[in-house]
């Protein structure tokens, strides 16, 4: 066991350090290192400085650390999903290194490391002289010192821009900076390490430094630290080394990439081309070194003779273990992960400039707890892989869903089709990306999002809502070109006539009614009552843009240049990330009420205390009331709406809106009071219309969608649950009635035209008798005060009528036949009332006042 008891030797060696420039010190530089300085030309001011500057950095508990991503295991606690390092270490406490690795690198390196004060005077001298002569090179260093020299290549090498197109030859360069060189340079590096050395041995105990060496030396290649050296190569902990393995690893410090054994191809080659180190021949360098180390471990008393020899006859067979870094660990969590990761490399939290950024990220041993839940993410998961082929002969198939909490807008779920892959393009197999399907391009996702289908038309209908509109108002949303519109107050026309789904005819309805069916006609008629660009506006103020970044616009282009910009605007031809669209239904189901998307939780830095998180926020933008007269209408969708066959029906009331576009792109978003989420399945590069394709159950891709949501929000729902919604707003909610205009007498045309404009629709009915001219209007129905929309019934008169004379009440007999002759009619019935003479009429039959055939009989009453 290494001691901890320092004799008087190291006392004293330990005084010089503590008194620095004092007078044993000086004594010291005086007799031993002036001569050297004056060899070497360094003398006066500079030969002080080599005293005097101390770094700030060279704590023994600060070495470059990996960072590590954690989500939330189905047990409530938090697993590692993926790392980053520069520099592959896990740092470990005195007592979790085992001690034989102690004993093995003391022996190897520095058996005297308890009994100095941090440099071996006489050593490094003779050492220095010899640089200045040019005889050697060696640097006969303290673990102390190495301990020095490894802090300031790491110093270096954190300036060092992990993005950097030289970044291996600065990293090189930082090696060759510190290494031991012949000359002043040397010489000069030599004696400040010697300064620094003593400083350490002055603030740190010697445990603490033997410790933080280990923990920061580099075993070879990215492996940097003794827990990873022990997990690299023999697949064990520090803790749990074993003599020979021990021996091992003490003997790679000196040459760690020569002598690493992870690479059975071998470290090098021989100027003759023959690999050496290498499995083939036993990784004879590393045996040889591991050799020597064990007869110094024999010779200081560490191991009897029987240990020695027992591990020297052991041939050197290393245990591989791969600690794979970046999101590619995280496996089917890869494209969260890739989320997480563009958060950190863009969000000012963790730097103020990308390479930053970037090195916190790799270098600063940071734990980011996320907030990927995997009681909804496994689910999720499952359903994508379940349902969605990872590739496909003749289409570039794509799927995703991706949950949201309503209340925060943290992402709990986030699954995927394909197999994470960072490779080039041209390294791709078949179903393998990097791209983030659920995210815009600043996460990861695609260059222009997706489109999202008539899952926009949510943004038509807050805007009905917003602009005091009701739910039950009646529009003719009957198939026809409509036109003009308003865009930014200018009027623009469109002469373009669009379907509905299935080519249907559409309806004259209620808007409540066209959410349900998502009709296209329906729509449109709203859209003529509102202003397209306010319509952008609301959707802009709930997170979302384009899948590129860029701002949300009518068309996509000057509104003047775009005959058809209604329809992106109204009917959803709109390229948007799914994970946009979530957030904007989660206000809706979050009483107006929009948190902008958050992945991370929670950050500690690498001293155990916490970080700054990127800021996100909640904020109210849409009235509560708007928020749930839009629930009320997004229920219908999902309560035997087009959107029917994604509800879950596991009790929780769940709203949403399906999308379709142009045969290519499918979405879908339902939302509970607590959990929203979005589906998109689609052909990636939009050459392939999705139903000419089946997956393995014999399911069309256009319609994986609402099994895909189905199953995503019912594992959300068990988890979170949920709440009813609120009532609708009775104002939002009215009908709406207006003024029929009175058309009788009009022409048919005519009357049509006078009742759209008015915002009614008019059909024809049968004829009817009147003494109107044939064709024109003699009745309509209803009249008066009718709802919204509604559709007038319009009766053309035949021209064979007459109207029954309004006179004949109250004249004699003889008086009435005469008036009804003069009105045209040659029949008439009086009955045995009328026969006394001074009886007069009281009623006629058809009654006073009313049309009828002039070959009808008028049957007559008197008293």
């Amino acid at each position: 066991m290494p001691q901890t008891n320092r004799t008087v030797k190291g006392v004293l060696g330990g005084l010089l350090g503590l008194v620095g420039l004092s007078a044993v010190a000086g004594l010291l530089v005086t007799a031993s290192v002036t001569p050297v300085l004056a060899m070497t030309g360094i003398t006066g001011s500079r030969a002080f400085s080599l005293f005097e500057e101390l770094p700030d950095n060279l704590q023994v508990t600060a070495p470059m650390e990996q960072s590590t991503i954690y989500a939330t295991g189905v047990d409530g606690n938090p697993f590692p999903l993926a790392s980053f390092y520069e520099q592959n270490r896990i740092p470990v406490t005195y007592d979790q290194v085992a001690p034989v690795m102690y004993d093995a690198i003391l022996s190897s390196e520095d058996k005297n490391f308890y009994n100095h004060g941090g440099v071996n005077l006489g050593a490094t001298i003779k050492a220095a002289l010899g640089n200045v002569a040019g005889t050697t090179d060696r640097g006969a260093s303290t673990i102390t010192q190495q301990y020095v020299k490894n802090v300031q290549v790491q110093e270096c090498e954190q300036d060092v821009d992990p993005g950097a197109e030289d970044y291996e030859k600065q990293i090189q360069q930082c090696w060759l900076d510190a290494a031991v060189a012949k000359g002043s340079a040397g010489i000069e590096r030599k004696l400040r390490e010697m300064r620094y050395a003593l400083k350490i041995e002055k603030d740190y105990s010697k445990n603490e430094i033997l410790l933080g060496y280990l923990n920061i030396s580099n075993f070879g290649g990215t492996v940097y630290g003794i827990e990873a050296a022990a997990n690299r190569y023999f697949s064990t902990s520090a803790a749990n080394l074993t003599l020979v393995q021990a021996a091992t690893i003490a003997g790679m410090v000196q040459e760690p990439n020569k002598l690493r054994i992870d690479m059975p191809q071998g470290t090098g080659t021989t100027k003759d081309g023959v690999a050496y180190n290498s499995a083939e021949d036993g990784y004879k360098l590393t045996l040889e070194r591991r050799n020597y180390v064990l007869d110094r471990m024999l010779i200081d008393g560490k191991i009897t003779k029987e240990q020695h020899d027992e591990a020297v006859a052991t041939p050197v067979v290393p245990v591989l273990h791969d600690s794979a870094q970046g999101c590619a660990a995280a496996g089917d969590n890869a494209y969260f992960c890739q989320y997480v990761k563009s958060v950190i490399e863009k969000d000012p939290a963790f730097g103020d400039t990308p390479e930053e950024r970037r090195s916190n990220l790799r270098r600063g041993g940071l734990q980011i707890y996320t907030t990927l839940d995997m009681r909804v993410q496994q689910p999720a998961i499952d359903a994508v892989k379940a349902r969605v082929p990872q590739a496909m002969p003749g289409i570039l198939v794509g799927g995703t869903g991706v949950s949201i909490e309503a209340t925060t807008g943290r992402i709990l779920a986030m699954a995927q089709n394909t197999v994470f892959n960072e490779s080039a393009n041209a390294n791709l197999g078949a179903g393998e990306t990097a791209m983030v399907f659920a995210a815009d391009r600043a996460h990861g996702g695609s260059t222009y999002g997706f489109e999202t289908g008539s899952t926009y038309k949510l943004f038509t209908l807050l805007e009905w809502l917003k602009t005091g509109h009701s739910v039950n108002q009646v529009l003719d949303g009957r198939l026809k070109t409509f036109s003009p519109f308003t865009a930014c107050g200018d009027k623009i026309t469109n002469s373009t006539k669009i379907n509905n789904f299935g080519n249907g005819g559409g309806s004259v309805s209620s808007v409540a009614r066209f959410t349900a069916q998502s009709l296209n006609t329906g729509f449109l008629a709203m859209a003529q009552q509102l202003d397209l660009c306010d319509i952008n506006e609301t959707a802009k103020s709930l997170g979302v843009h384009y899948g590129n970044g860029d701002d949300i616009t009518v068309g996509g282009k000057d509104v003047n240049q775009a005959p058809n910009a209604p329809f992106p605007t109204v009917l959803g031809s709109k390229s948007v990330a799914p994970l946009q669209m979530a957030g904007a239904y989660a206000a809706v189901a979050n009483n107006g009420t929009f948190c902008e998307p958050k992945a991370i939780d929670r950050v500690v830095g690498s001293d155990g205390q916490d970080q700054k998180i990127p800021e996100t926020k909640c904020s109210q933008v849409l009235a509560p009331e708007v928020a749930a007269t839009a629930a009320f209408a997004l229920r219908g969708v999902m309560n035997g709406g087009t959107g029917a066959a994604a509800n879950p029906n596991d009790g929780i009331p769940v709203i949403g809106k399906t999308g379709t576009a142009e045969k290519e792109h499918t979405m879908l978003v339902e939302s509970s009071t607590k959990v929203t989420t979005a589906v998109w399945v689609g052909n990636i590069d939009g050459r392939a219309p999705l139903n000419s394709f089946r997956n393995g159950d014999g399911v069309r891709l256009g319609d994986i969608r609402y099994g895909l949501a189905r199953a995503i929000q019912s594992a959300a729902n068990d988890v979170y649950g949920g709440d009813a919604f609120p009532k609708p707003d009775n104002k939002l909610t009215r009908q709406v009635t207006a003024e029929v205009p009175n058309v009788v007498g009009k022409s048919i045309d005519e009357a049509t035209a006078i009742l759209d404009d008015a915002g009614f629709s008019a059909t024809v009915g049968p004829e009817v008798d009147s003494d109107l001219p044939a064709g024109t209007v003699a009745a309509q129905n209803p009249s008066g005060q009718a709802p919204t929309g509604s559709t007038v019934t319009l009766s053309p008169s035949n021209g064979q009528g007459a109207t029954v004379p309004a006179g004949v009440i109250g004249q004699h007999r003889a008086e009435a036949q005469n008036t009804l002759f003069g009105a045209g009619f040659t029949s008439i019935a009086f009955d045995n009332s009328c026969n006394p003479p001074n009886s007069k009429v009281t009623s006629t039959d058809p009654a006073a006042g009313s049309a009828a055939s002039k070959t009808t009989t008028i049957t007559v009453s008197c008293q």
